[in-house]
């Protein structure tokens, strides 16, 4: 027998098959079929490039094993297989403190970022992973596209509403989905999807309707954002999904969720809003969102937000370049909001939740960290704790 060694691995049911992993790859080990992105075992020399860009955690997987799993193995798995026992040659190398060692250095060294290994909340619904793939999308008919930023503003943000008619898409708040472009890239292949958080609830856009709604904004080189933002009303697109299995809403109407985002990070919480309306419509104090953008004029879905009742969910908005007033940034604001945050830290139905660009994680997490200290309790401590839990979440871009 050979003597055991790691293996570098992707969780393919937390995966939202984004790509970027693969794109950062330095020397090319990471690829993909129309199901599953996997790790080459005999071209991965473990510099750990793709750990901080992956958004979901998934990439940070690792094994210890005899022999590695197979390329074919992989394309395969609907989910990770469990750690295999380990034998060699020798008896003596076999034991177990000598594979809790070794799995403890490797995932002492492995995470770089991508917000640690995520969990879905105890009480979320099971979701639908990769119902449809790159070899076999879906098909979708555009029913809308609605611009939700000032029309003189410089960020143009849409709602894009899509019907799927007779084919099936169960899709759960939190998931994402992926839109591919047509035509093809400059070696001739077709274009790899483009991934969007759902920004509706589970039942629709419209309850009882088989559609969802995206939020996107357009990007000024931005290939698919601007086919998307182009759409009209009776076009055809190919969908690929739904994924991503951790950051979801929890059912338990207890749990309180401090939701932050900036920009069109708030697709997903816009989708938690919608969901709890529906569920629990007389809920009072178990959200607060934290919003930041430039100007309110370019703050998606601002009008809407403001008739969401305050008992209902608590709503703190941050400027960055609004006239007259001081440059605010959603880290100013959970600083500000200290004494809410504090209990929510405190709160074991408490949850977290951070989406957008991935330039606000680090503001997001000193200012939490400050918070914590102040009341004499450490953040990182607080945090895996939660994650643990499932009540710590990151999708940031």
């Amino acid at each position: 027998m050979n003597k055991p060694l790691k293996q570098h691995l992707i969780d393919p049911e937390i995966c939202i098959r984004c790509y970027t992993c693969e794109m950062t790859c330095p020397v090319q080990a990471i690829e993909h079929d129309d199901n599953n992105v996997v790790v080459d075992a005999s071209k991965c020399n473990f510099c750990m490039d793709c750990i901080p860009v992956c958004p979901t955690g998934s990439i940070d997987e690792w094994r210890v094993v005899n022999e590695p799993y197979s390329l074919e193995q992989q394309y395969e798995w609907m989910e990770l297989p469990e750690q295999e026992e380990i034998a060699t040659a020798e008896d003596a190398d076999a034991d177990l403190d000598t594979l809790d060692e070794a799995m403890a250095a490797l995932l002492a060294e492995a995470h770089a970022g991508a917000g640690g290994k995520a969990k879905a909340p105890a009480t979320a619904s099971k979701p639908t992973v990769n119902m449809y793939n790159l070899g076999k999308p879906a098909e979708a008919k555009v029913q809308g596209n609605y611009r939700l930023t000032d029309a003189d503003s410089d960020s143009d943000v849409r709602l894009i509403l899509l019907d799927f008619g007779g084919q099936p898409f169960p899709v759960l708040e939190g998931q994402s989905l992926g839109i591919i472009p047509p035509g093809s890239d400059d070696a001739g292949k077709p274009h790899l999807p483009r991934l969007y958080s759902v920004s509706s609830p589970r039942d629709g856009e419209r309850p009882g309707y088989n559609n969802v709604s995206l939020t996107v904004k357009r990007e000024e080189k931005g290939l698919c954002s601007n086919y998307v933002c182009d759409l009209k009303p009776g076009d055809t697109v190919k969908v690929t999904g739904p994924f991503g299995a951790t950051f979801l809403l929890p059912s338990d109407p207890e749990a309180h969720l401090l939701m932050i985002c900036t920009g069109t990070g708030s697709a997903p919480f816009r989708s938690f809003t919608m969901r709890r309306q529906r569920e629990y419509p007389s809920l009072k104090n178990s959200l607060t969102l934290v919003f930041g953008a430039r100007r309110p004029g370019e703050l998606p879905y601002f009008g809407p937000l403001k008739k969401v009742p305050e008992t209902f969910m608590r709503k703190v908005f941050a400027f960055s370049r609004e006239d007259g007033a001081p440059k605010q940034y959603v880290q100013d604001k959970l600083r500000e909001d200290r004494s809410q945050v504090e209990a929510l830290l405190k709160d074991p139905n408490g949850h977290i939740y951070i989406c957008g660009l991935k330039a606000m994680e680090k503001g997001v997490e000193e200012a939490l960290s400050d918070i914590a200290r102040g009341i004499g309790m450490k953040w990182t401590d607080i945090r895996d704790a939660m994650r643990e839990d499932g009540r710590y979440h990151v999708e940031t871009y």
